[in-house]
């Protein structure tokens, strides 16, 4: 499998969502985190965009969402989170497995994604990550696996007080078995909200706790 190409198109098109404004609905805003969405290229349901401010720079946010020793911390959302395979310094397929959501209406799931971390001009970071077949993680019976489109954070220094960034996160999760849309519009918005709020607040403990 050509990582490298895999990882400069899904760039690409995180890039391309991050710039191309229109078409935005926003459907939630809650806790200072704003949801937006719109119909997905990749498949028939919605790209979703969260966005937020966090007191604290690119360089520390991005790798503190990423990478597990520190996600596994924070992210009420996960049972686990670990590195099956370090491709690069910036690379690395990740198994995801979510616990279960609204009392049980949506079962837990698990993703394995090729993440890659790419900065760009002006103190910008970002992650670019999709799911990919991986032979040392098939699927489990314990739970459904689902499959991340293109997604990832775009996460960018405000400009007026650089001590603090602007974090945008794009998903396009197929959750797989059989939910109804409206359960599904209503999950991922709260998950980006708990997102962006659990980050903030790990990242405030980790401060408090230096």
């Amino acid at each position: 499998m050509d990582y490298k190409k895999i990882t400069d198109e899904v760039g690409k098109k995180l890039l391309s969502y991050h710039q191309d404004t229109s078409g935005w609905r926003v459907i939630k805003i809650s806790k200072n985190v704003t949801v937006a969405s719109k119909p997905s290229k990749e498949y028939s349901g919605n790209l979703y965009r969260g966005e937020g401010i966090i007191k604290e720079v690119p360089s520390k946010i991005i790798p503190f969402m990423y990478l597990p020793e520190y996600r596994n911390k924070w992210d009420k959302a996960l049972q686990s989170y670990t590195l099956l395979e370090k491709i690069d310094q910036d690379t690395g397929i990740y198994h995801s497995v979510t616990h279960s959501y609204g009392m049980g209406l949506i079962s837990s799931r698990d993703f394995v994604d090729l993440v890659h971390v790419k900065p760009y001009p002006g103190g910008i970071l970002t992650t670019n990550s999709v799911s990919v077949e991986y032979s040392g993680c098939p699927p489990s019976p314990s739970c459904v696996r689902g499959f991340n489109n293109p997604c990832g954070y775009v996460c960018s220094p405000l400009p007026e007080n650089p001590e603090h960034s602007k974090l945008v996160v794009y998903i396009q999760p197929e959750l797989g078995g059989m939910l109804p849309y409206s359960v599904v519009e209503t999950a991922i918005p709260t998950t980006l909200i708990n997102l962006i709020t659990e980050t903030r607040a790990g990242l405030k403990g980790l401060k408090d706790h230096n």
